[in-house]
């Protein structure tokens, strides 16, 4: 059976998503082994940037017109595309000023040399195109990438998780930092899959998964509200990987 043609891309971020992929070491041969890499200019040099491709794995969020036209071709030439990483899924860290007027910002970083500049607010793949498979994390997690490959290759879509980092860290019986220490702790509202790395280390989670979907809002809010923390705060934590327009949807006035 033949090996089915894959690409490999990155928009505006930090590529740490690509490199999660390099670095699966000794894995990454039996990928190679598995998928026809066409198109990875993190880690090639001879990429065919035209090809046809059953698989498009895209990183970065969308921050100018060039990042948004690329992904409309990437997309026209893709049979299923999946957006890793949680700039891709959520617009991540660069959508934190999602309020703020995008032309009076650049002008006041950058002068009116800023004017010239390709950019944009910044975007989730899924406010452009069609997403078949969304794998959050900053970075992704090694074997949640694994897996998912792993099912695609045997033609189906992966499972995704869908409860929260504080499920996690109850099956690892790990002490509850809100309540225990009074640290502002997201595990109540972040999608799991990590392991409850942050917690794992007494390290209050950040948000970094992006929201869980069938979180008790009513319940976590006045948890966080026991331990001295209102809603402004949750949504100033969450706005640093998440954007505004998700934590304005998570945690809207109508779910209070």
């Amino acid at each position: 059976m033949s090996r089915p043609n894959v690409g490999i891309f990155g928009l505006t971020g930090c590529a740490g998503d690509q490199l999660v992929i390099l670095n699966c070491e000794d894995r990454f041969l039996h990928i190679i082994a598995a998928l026809n890499i066409r198109d990875f200019a993190m880690a090639s040099s001879d990429n065919d940037s035209a090809c046809d491709l059953d698989l498009a794995i895209v990183e970065g969020a969308v921050l100018s017109r060039r990042d948004e036209e690329q992904l409309e071709r990437i997309r026209a030439r893709s049979r299923i595309l999946v957006a890793i990483g949680t700039c891709a899924v959520w617009g991540g860290i660069a959508a934190m000023d999602g309020d703020t007027d995008r032309s009076q910002l650049v002008r006041d970083i950058y002068g009116e040399c800023g004017e010239q500049f390709d950019t944009t607010p910044a975007r989730a793949l899924h406010e452009i195109v069609g997403v078949d498979l969304n794998i959050s994390g900053c970075p992704i997690e090694e074997e949640e990438f694994l897996s998912g490959i792993s099912n695609l290759l045997n033609g189906d879509l992966p499972i995704a998780p869908t409860t929260p980092v504080c499920a996690e860290c109850k099956m690892r019986e790990y002490n509850c930092l809100l309540t225990e220490r009074v640290d502002m702790c997201l595990g109540p509202l972040t999608l799991g899959g990590c392991n409850a790395r942050c917690p794992g280390l007494s390290i209050g989670c950040v948000g970094c998964r992006g929201p869980v979907d069938d979180a008790n809002l009513e319940s976590v809010t006045a948890l966080f509200m026991e331990n001295g923390f209102g809603r402004e705060d949750i949504a100033r934590k969450l706005r640093t990987f998440a954007g505004l327009r998700v934590v304005a949807h998570t945690l809207s006035e109508d779910e209070s």
